[in-house]
């Protein structure tokens, strides 16, 4: 999976479960936050990063959320380009479903 964003010149970002899968300190394709200790609290610093992050992963989070509602995309076994255009299709139904 690394390989293959480094390869598209793509990023990640990630929540704490996938803290370490990404140990390039130089050029890191996956990104995730800080995590406090008992021992070591979060700077000032840390902890707006963190926030930061959460904000550019919420719009994701909820969308998958979303989509689970989808029971069809259960049994969907079809080719990527087929099932990108499924999930473009119910992103937009279920963006008309909120706005309702």
């Amino acid at each position: 999976m690394l390989a293959h964003l480094r390869v598209a010149g793509l990023g990640a970002l990630a929540d704490l479960g996938l803290r370490g899968l990404d140990n390039d300190i130089r050029d890191p394709v996956i990104v995730t936050g800080y995590a406090a200790t008992r021992t070591h609290k979060l700077t000032a610093g840390q902890k707006e990063a963190n926030r930061v992050l959460a904000v550019g992963r919420a719009p994701v989070e909820h969308g998958f959320a979303h989509l689970k509602n989808w029971r069809i995309l259960t049994k969907l076994r079809t080719d990527p380009a087929r099932a990108t255009q499924l999930l473009r299709a119910l992103l937009v139904l279920t963006k008309l479903a909120v706005n309702r």
